[in-house]
Order: structure tokens, then sequence, then C-alpha cells
């Protein structure tokens, strides 16, 4: 009786695994052939930590960041304010000769500078450069905020330069990370023990409030589900489109999702379609395994 039910147990064992194989297979069938409708590459980890099922794409290989690099300069900024109870409300100083170009919110307090709390505000909601640079400086450069990725082991991580100097070139190591490593910081930021409950919380609000992601992960995500994320590559060359963050609905827990894609032509445009796209073919994947999902979409 016994060698009976560990011989079910292992049948069943079998079959849910190779469900999950045979999903996986097929999410990157479809991201190969989304992939082949452009002239370039798509990088893809997401994680449905209802069932903690992955969808993975070309993970492992490296992207430049560009912006969403900004995600880890604000939580390196809220980490140190945990020690530091005075640090969000300090004020920084700024000339323009600390302008870039992308300053829709620092260009707008030249006069009276702007606190390190609004400064993170600016870098998140509307990607402001400066907001992100002065941030930085404060913290003690590129250098420390890869410190910071490489604390919480995002080992890829690999920012060298300020705004608006990041490489952008997808054969240059320098100013990129694997979206694997992304996705599992955003999770670690988010969902993880490295803030406070309160400043994870600060974070995710300040990701939902994000003005440049419409056509991405939003726009590939079903109607009623809350978007937390941090976009990037608007103004870099080779047509860069990224996202990273998490998102969920009122019943189901979130899912951590980062898409990076880089074209092969160094004047092609940003492809926001393909981050949608992509979005789209894991939230399909992921509602075939898992029941959340099915009472979802019932």
């Amino acid at each position: 009786m016994k060698r009976l039910l560990l011989f079910i147990l292992a049948i069943a064992f079998f079959n849910i695994s190779a469900l999950a194989d045979i999903s996986q297979t097929e999410a990157q069938q479809k991201l190969t052939a989304l992939e082949k409708s452009f002239a370039g590459k798509i990088g893809v980890y997401a994680l449905d930590t209802n069932s903690n099922q992955v969808i993975a794409y070309r993970a492992d290989e490296r992207f430049p960041v560009q912006s969403t690099f900004k995600l880890i300069v604000v939580a390196a900024l809220l980490k140190q304010s945990q020690s530091d109870k005075n640090l969000l409300q300090e004020k920084i100083h700024y000339t323009k000769n600390d302008f870039v170009s992308w300053r829709p919110i620092t260009n707008k307090y030249l006069a009276t500078g702007m606190t390190l709390e609004a400064l993170a505000v600016a870098t998140l909601n509307y990607s402001d450069n400066p907001a992100a640079n002065l941030i930085m400086k404060k913290l003690g450069g590129p250098q420390a905020i890869t410190d910071f990725a490489h604390s919480i082991g995002n080992k890829s991580f690999n920012v060298k330069h300020y705004e608006v100097d990041l490489n952008s070139n997808p054969n240059n190591a320098e100013d990129t990370a694997t979206p694997k490593d992304m996705a599992i910081s955003v999770e670690k930021l988010t969902l993880g023990n490295v803030l406070t409950p309160a400043n994870r919380a600060q974070l995710i609000r300040w990701m939902q409030d994000n003005t440049t992601g419409y056509g991405r992960i939003s726009a590939g995500t079903p109607i009623g589900w809350t978007v937390a994320e941090k976009t990037g590559g608007g103004f870099g060359n080779y047509g860069m489109a990224n996202d990273i963050g998490i998102l969920w609905s009122p019943y189901c827990k979130p899912i951590v999702l980062a898409i990076y894609t880089v074209q092969n032509q160094k004047n092609a445009k940003p492809r926001d379609d393909i981050v949608a796209s992509a979005t789209s073919i894991v939230m399909d994947e992921f509602a075939k395994n898992d029941p959340c999902f099915k009472e979802l979409f019932a």
C-alpha cells in the first residue's frame, strides 16, 4: 500500500512538472516569435508569487538598464534613511551646472532647492534625471549605488555613470544588469525585508505614481490590476524600452516582472508595444496554471 501511494505521488509530481515545463516552453516560443517581429532582442524574468512559477527568456543576459536603475537609487536612499531619520527632509541646493536633459521637476525648484524626499518622488514619478543624479551624489556616486545593488544580491548590476551618460550599447557591459537580477531586486525591495514595512509601502506608492509607463507593462496588464513600475530607455540609443515592477489584482498576490528590450540599429525608436506584448504573454501563461488567475478570468 505504501509503495502504491509513493508511486501515485511520483506520477502526480511528474505530471505537474511536465505541465510546468510545457507552459514554460510555450511562453518561450511566444517570446521568440515576438522577438523575431523586430530587429532586436527581449529579456524577461517573471515570478508569480501565487504559485512560484517563473517565466524566463534571456534572463541571464546583460541589457543596458537605463532609467530602471533609478529604482535602485531611490531604494538605496530609503535604506540609508532607516539609520538617519532626518535624511529625507534634508534640502539639496543645486545650480544650472547640475542640469541635464529631462528635468520636468528639478527645473521648477532651482531657486529653492528640493528635499531628498522630493527628489526621490521626482526620480520615480517623472524619471527626472538631475533628481536621480543629486541623490546619487549624496549617497556617494554610481559606485555607492552599485555597491547597494550588490549587497541585496544583484551581482550583475554595473552602473558606472550619471545621467545622461549611461551606456546604451548592448555590447558594452557598463551600466547593465540581467533581467533576472533586476526582477529579484524588485521582489526584495517591494516584498522582502531589505526595507522596513513603511519604506516598502512608500516605495510601492511612488512606483504606482509613475507617469512614464502607460504604454509598457501597464498596457499589457488586465483591466483592474494595479501596476507599480519603473521604466527606462526612452532617451537612449538602440531603441531601448525597459520596464520593471510588480502588478497585482484584488484577488491575487503580486506578479514580479522585468522586461528589457534593445534593438540592433543605433538610431532605432523604442518599441513600447513589444514590452506590452511580452507582458500579455507572461500573464496569459501564468493564467493557465494559477488557480487565482482562473478565478479572475472565469
